[in-house]
């Protein structure tokens, strides 16, 4: 144990009234999916460290002296590792990590002023191989080490999938590029898995999307054996299979699509967004469901205003520059692009440059008012320690049925017509908005992480194979994807073998 001293600050003075804390190394907390690197393979490992005092207490404050190192032996001597630390201003820190090709014998060493925290170091008894490593994992196995729970218990997936519990695609694959035939507006992929294979055939015009898909199945397939299987993915914002219509004689086709909708029955995955942001961790992305929950402004500290900069995509989006205008006090809201609504820049112009996301953190409220669809920054909203005003909407992610009004956000009405209301609210109910606020990032701790989106594609993968009742082919025309990786753990396979 060891004791520190924490002084109650103001944005620019260092009060006199300073407490001693004493910081227990043994009962602080370390936890995560990065602790089981040799069962839990993510492009980027994780795992969170919270510190406790000697009664037991979790610490609201952080602690900048934890030290991780990570030591074993590869084909070039000593392991080779990225460490990376996300410090959350909450008495918790993310830290995430990469390696390179495999490591043996491996352990995970976490200290606070040269002291092991919990239970350091953590001795990894098998090989652990990089993301980047050709090691698919028996599937059954993969969603057992991962944690992943079975469909029956994901209403999303649940409902998603009700309606279609036997497809027969050799019946319908005919039907369905007649139905979504409209090359100037809706572009589908209809891939095919097979014995770890992938192959695709694109239809449309602007297929360009077709890319996260492709990255999405090329990464599953290096950690785990994917089941055999087919669907069509849409590759627009829209969903294409809506309720009423034309569907009432055909009745609804299975359309996979990265936003669902009251009126249509879209099959739901996770967004290409929150989806590249977790295959491209620690890697060529800014922003990602972990990076995100990095705090540099206190909750005390933010300006007491909602928050929003996006591109004209709805016409709310431009209601609520007039409300900005109205109420500057209340609201800081700008568009940033004009495409929607090029004729009407003049009046809720000029636009303003882009900002970093976390930027807009400085603010206590964000409001999140849908594009297009959803507006598919709520994840990282939700993460970002700030009060989250949500806009009511008949578009959903797939995680939208889990979140409750008042618990993990603020809900607004469509019209806008109650936010200043609402805004007022949030002022003077500081404490639950805080309340509120770490009730979000606790949803996206337990539902949003990395491992979360993996597990929910697999999970969804794997019910969706059993019910297809066809036999699952490749067909004429379709292009195989070429699976790129580093290294593998099957002996005798070469790269060239995939």
């Amino acid at each position: 144990m060891f004791s520190v001293q924490y002084c109650v600050i103001s944005t620019f003075l260092l009060l006199s009234n300073c407490e001693k804390q004493v910081i227990d190394v043994t009962k602080s907390q370390v936890w995560g999916p990065g602790l089981k690197p040799a069962d839990i393979v993510l492009p980027a490992r994780y795992f969170f460290i919270h510190a406790i005092d000697n009664s037991g207490k979790k610490m609201s404050m952080t602690h900048k002296n934890y030290e991780v190192s990570i030591d074993g032996y590869s084909k070039d001597g000593k392991c080779r590792s990225n460490i990376n630390y996300i410090d959350r201003e909450d008495g918790s820190v993310i830290v995430r990590y990469t390696i390179v090709d495999w490591c043996e014998q491996m352990k995970i060493i976490v200290k606070h002023n040269s002291l092991h925290v919990a239970q350091s170091p953590y001795y990894i008894q098998k090989k652990v191989y990089s993301e980047r490593c050709y090691c698919p994992q028996d599937l059954d196995l993969w969603l057992l080490s991962n944690g992943c729970s079975d469909f029956s218990k994901d209403s999303q997936i649940s409902w998603d999938l009700h309606l279609f519990k036997r497809v027969n695609f050799s019946a319908i694959r005919e039907n369905i590029l007649k139905r979504y035939n409209a090359p100037e507006s809706i572009s589908l992929c209809h891939y095919v898995v097979k014995k770890q294979h992938i192959w695709r055939k694109c239809f449309g015009k602007y297929t360009g999307f077709k890319m996260f898909m492709d990255a999405t199945l090329s990464s599953l397939a290096r950690v785990v054996v994917l089941p055999e299987m087919e669907f069509y993915l849409n590759l627009g914002d829209w969903p294409l299979s809506r309720k009423g219509g034309q569907q009432r004689a055909s009745g609804p086709y299975p359309i996979f699509s990265w936003c669902g909708s009251d009126d249509s029955y879209d099959i739901t995955l996770p967004t290409y967004d929150i989806t590249e942001s977790t295959l491209e961790n620690m890697g060529r992305v800014m922003l990602d469901m972990l990076s995100v929950q990095q705090t540099d402004i206190p909750w005390d500290n933010k300006e007491e205003k909602g928050f929003f900069r996006g591109r004209d995509s709805r016409r709310e989006r431009l209601n609520l520059i007039e409300l900005a205008r109205k109420f500057p006090d209340m609201i800081n809201a700008s568009i940033t692009n004009f495409f929607f609504f090029r004729n009407e820049e003049q009046k809720y112009g000029p636009r303003v440059p882009h900002i970093s996301f976390m930027e807009f953190f400085r603010y206590k409220y964000q409001l999140n008012i849908d594009g297009a669809v959803a507006a598919y920054r709520l994840p990282y909203l939700l993460a970002g320690g700030s009060l989250v005003l949500k806009q009511e909407s008949h578009y959903y992610e797939h995680f939208y049925n889990k979140l409750l009004p008042y618990k993990h956000y603020v809900p607004i009405k469509r019209d806008l017509s109650d936010v200043i209301d609402k805004i007022r609210w949030a002022r003077d109910n500081d404490m639950r908005a805080k309340e509120i606020t770490l009730a979000a990032r606790k949803f996206v701790d337990e539902n949003l992480l990395p491992q979360h989106i993996y597990c929910y594609h697999m999970t969804l993968f794997k019910e969706w194979s059993n019910r297809l009742i066809s036999p699952v082919e490749v067909l004429p025309g379709m292009e195989e994807l070429s699976l790129s990786y580093s290294c593998s753990c099957k002996k005798g396979q070469n790269r060239d073998e995939l």
